[in-house]
């Protein structure tokens, strides 16, 4: 790539799933982008493990449901492994019960298969940057999937864990849950995107969470959003 500075290098993916049509379609759309560069695509989720593990990408684009090794096995696996490269699962549903294991495994957010172009490129850069994927209408499907109402215990935890944050904190907290990246979090609340930043890292501290994800389990199931 002529011309890009370091920080400007694109993002190498890896593109994991079965369909060679699905692959062949992801990177043509993911072709028109030159800060993207497809840098393999794997058909199960054992290749994707060796291929991640030697190629060392930034993201992986990862099927959920594959013959063979699926793709939470495959995530589980990069996870114990150390790898560093940012999985996001893709699926067919919005409220597929292997998301949820997947969300909860380590996974980076989702993405359904029907993405528009233009929200599935913004969503790799998103996660490239450290900020996981969560659609507002989605990822709320998914937490209520997860989450009763009349669990009275499940609340009160919640409840307990979110009492250390100061009042701005359980202001992003929210924000995050109803799916918000850090620059919308900045124009809602009227704070610098550094600000914002610090804040959500001090949710990760105070809360015991490893993603945005679980930040916002803890919020609806408290009853906050």
């Amino acid at each position: 790539m002529a011309g890009l500075t370091p920080d400007d290098a694109p993002v190498r993916l890896v593109v994991v799933d079965d369909d060679a049509l699905v692959r062949a379609s992801l990177r043509m759309i993911l072709g028109g982008d030159p800060r993207l560069e497809v840098v393999a695509e794997c058909a199960d989720g054992a290749e994707a493990v060796d291929v991640v593990t030697r190629l060392r990408p930034d993201v992986v684009l990862m099927d959920v449901r594959m013959p063979r090794v699926d793709g939470l096995t495959a995530l589980r696996t990069l996870v114990a492994a150390g790898s560093a490269a940012r999985v996001i699962v893709l699926t067919t549903f919005d409220a597929d019960e292997l998301v949820l294991r997947a969300l909860r495994e380590g996974a980076a957010g989702f993405l359904l298969k029907d993405t528009p172009p233009a929200q599935l490129v913004e969503g790799i850069h998103r996660v490239a940057a450290g900020e996981p994927i969560l659609s507002p209408t989605v990822t709320a499907q998914l937490i209520a999937s997860v989450t009763r109402p009349e669990d009275e215990s499940r609340k009160q935890d919640a409840l307990r864990a979110l009492e250390p944050l100061t009042p701005r904190e359980r202001d992003v907290a929210i924000a995050v849950a109803e799916g918000l990246s850090n620059q919308e979090i900045a124009e809602r609340l009227y704070l610098g995107l550094a600000t914002v930043k610090t804040h959500v890292a001090h949710l990760f501290a105070k809360l015991g969470v490893t993603n945005r994800v679980q930040i916002a389990r803890l919020v609806h199931d408290a009853g906050l959003g």
